[in-house]
């Protein structure tokens, strides 16, 4: 998804409540309050998907941006975003702590929680933004991560790699490897927030390696690869700790990843759009290489065949 919106293209009384909009859908629900409400209000802002990150820049003319407890308390998907300050000087408040972001720095931000930031005149900023749910760390070492980030020797590091993102979104997400690049991203986020946070990553990566894990293989499961070995390699560990961890947790991680399935096929059977679909295709699409075998296991674990849940199922 390119740009957002360009209010250049809108007339002058509709341009507030399209930045109100285009804020809501890219970023945090947050009060949007402009310098000059009676004057030239113009905004240019872009989104871009980069794997399970995503890249949101703004350009726009004195702009306030206020999350307060209430709208904090009406997220579902918690996410952190790393910002690059472009043009003007922003001003940020958030979790006690008050800063400014200066042209060519960067901020780290907890749209979970509630904050101020703002900047006066025409100003601009890129950000990547994270779902904490990737990161696999514990809200407290993000917290304790968002007001120290210049104070980790990775600082300049990622605000370079936000920055040239931010600068040229339009082609890098557009390239084949920007999934990979995504990911490298994440990577890069996770370590600059456990720098920041003085922990040790060792600790804190073994202590979410379960979350992560339930994280990864959520995002994965219409992948017919997916499996321990592919799993354990993506998270850097041994399929021996794989099985280790999950056995402690009580799970048989084979039996979830096909219960998750199945379920997922479940749903899209009863889905307005998947009613359209053969059954063999929903099964291969779930990773379900042989209808055969997902049909007998969809009996097992819901007392009916495919065909008879889809024919007395609920619509979705």
């Amino acid at each position: 998804m390119p740009y957002l919106l360009d209010t250049a293209a809108l007339p002058a009384r509709d341009r507030i409540e399209a930045v109100f909009a285009a804020m809501s859908q890219a970023s945090a629900p947050c009060y949007v309050i402009h310098e000059d409400p009676d004057g030239d209000v113009h905004a240019r802002m872009g989104l871009w998907d980069l794997g399970s990150a995503s890249v949101f820049t703004t350009r726009a003319s004195g702009i306030r941006l206020l999350r307060t407890v209430r709208h904090a308390k009406q997220d579902v998907m918690p996410v952190v975003a790393l910002s690059a300050q472009l043009q003007a000087h922003g001003r940020h408040a958030q979790l006690a702590r008050q800063e400014v972001v200066a042209p060519g720095e960067l901020m780290a931000v907890d749209l979970s929680a509630p904050y101020d930031f703002s900047w006066s005149g025409d100003g601009a900023a890129g950000c990547v933004q994270i779902p904490i749910d990737e990161l696999g760390l514990p809200v407290d070492v993000i917290r304790r991560a968002v007001g120290n980030v210049r104070g980790s020797p990775l600082y300049r590091l990622v605000r370079n790699h936000v920055a040239r993102l931010a600068s040229d979104a339009d082609r890098i997400c557009a390239d084949p490897g920007a999934p990979a690049l995504g990911a490298a991203s994440i990577e890069l986020a996770r370590a600059l927030l456990v720098s920041a946070a003085q922990v040790d990553a060792r600790e804190v990566l073994a202590d979410t390696l379960l979350t992560r894990v339930r994280a990864y293989v959520r995002q994965h499961l219409t992948d017919p690869d997916l499996a321990p070995a592919s799993i354990a390699a993506a998270h850097n560990v041994s399929l021996r700790h794989l099985y280790k961890v999950c056995a402690g947790a009580g799970l048989s991680l084979e039996q979830w990843i096909i219960a998750e399935r199945l379920r997922g096929a479940r749903d899209e059977l009863v889905a307005r759009e998947g009613r359209q679909r053969p059954i063999g295709m929903v099964a291969r699409r779930w990773g379900f290489r042989d209808p055969t075998h997902f049909a007998r296991r969809f009996r097992a674990a819901y007392g009916m065949t495919p065909s008879g849940w889809r024919r007395t199922g609920p619509d979705r």
